[in-house]
């Protein structure tokens, strides 16, 4: 037999519900409650590869204003860009030094990690920023142009997540290891073949780091940009530019205008937003992931 409820009653109960609403004036319970850092939390210490200029930069900025200590690395060419960068970072409040190490030598990477935990303290964050791009013909491609790639993109990538995984492990208390993937590590892009290739790579190895990790409660997870308008696309677009006979500029317009959702070329702090969630106790619950910011190229 169907249950029935009479309108004048469902009106009456609605009403009484809504004039009891009316007079509370009690949170609900069901609220959801963000995470908030802890005073230990809001002490943190983080090394950004490869961060003088460009994404590297925009990340150790944005990681200071999160309350981060934060040592900044480049190669030493790029030294001068670095200590304007430490300059800014100490303007926050923040503590700050540059550690100038090529990230493609794991003794360079070990005294990189060494400085920051002796300068800053116990290490939470290590981001494996740095990376460097060519573009070429597949069949144009020399030994060397290979090898330069993986040196720095692959064999850079794991010295820092091994590094800064054991450093974490001694120090026992957990970590954040973070890496620079690519939308070309979903699909990749003519003439950046090997490029291409390294970013594939580097999503592989965040993966295999987050299975083997999880036990220490050390998560692992990658960020991967787009067309990101920063010295290097600007080098993509101009030798892209020289092989289809496009003027300086127009590649990553037409790129941006035909690839990207929506419709704008990324600047380095859409990538810091997400990489500042990543290292943050929101994502506590998320390891092997790579989190693709390109404005809607790859959808996954």
């Amino acid at each position: 037999m169907p249950f029935r409820i009479h309108p004048k009653s469902l009106w009456q109960a609605t009403s009484r519900l809504a004039t009891v609403s009316r007079v509370t004036n009690q949170t609900p319970h069901w609220i959801r409650q963000y995470a908030a850092p802890t005073m230990e939390q809001r002490n943190r210490t983080a090394i950004v590869t490869g961060s003088s200029r460009g994404i590297g930069k925009a990340i150790a900025l944005r990681l200071a204003q999160d309350g981060y200590d934060v040592c900044v690395n480049d190669v030493p060419a790029n030294k001068s860009g670095a200590e304007e960068v430490v300059s800014e970072i100490k303007g926050m409040g923040r503590k700050s030094f540059s550690y100038m190490a090529d990230v493609s030598n794991l003794q360079e990477v070990q005294g990189l990690v060494e400085a920051s935990v002796s300068e800053l303290g116990a290490l939470n964050t290590m981001v494996a920023n740095a990376g460097i791009a060519q573009v070429k013909a597949l069949l144009d491609l020399t030994e060397q142009d290979l090898r330069r790639m993986f040196e720095v993109n692959v064999y850079g990538v794991y010295n820092c997540y091994s590094t800064a995984a054991k450093q974490m492990i001694k120090q026992g208390n957990g970590g954040k290891i973070l890496g620079a993937a690519s939308i070309v590590a979903f699909k990749p892009f003519a003439l950046l073949s090997h490029y291409s290739a390294s970013k594939w790579a580097v999503r592989g190895m965040t993966q295999a780091f987050a299975m083997e990790m999880a036990t220490h409660k050390i998560t692992v997870n990658a960020y991967a940009p787009g067309i990101v308008g920063t010295a290097m696309w600007d080098l993509i677009d101009e030798e892209l530019g020289k092989m289809k006979g496009a003027k300086k500029g127009d590649t990553i317009k037409k790129y941006s205008s035909e690839l990207i959702a929506l419709g704008r070329t990324s600047v380095p702090e859409d990538v810091s937003n997400t990489v500042s969630f990543l290292s943050s106790p929101d994502s506590d619950y998320m390891t092997g992931q790579t989190i693709v910011i390109d404005g809607g190229i790859i959808f996954t």
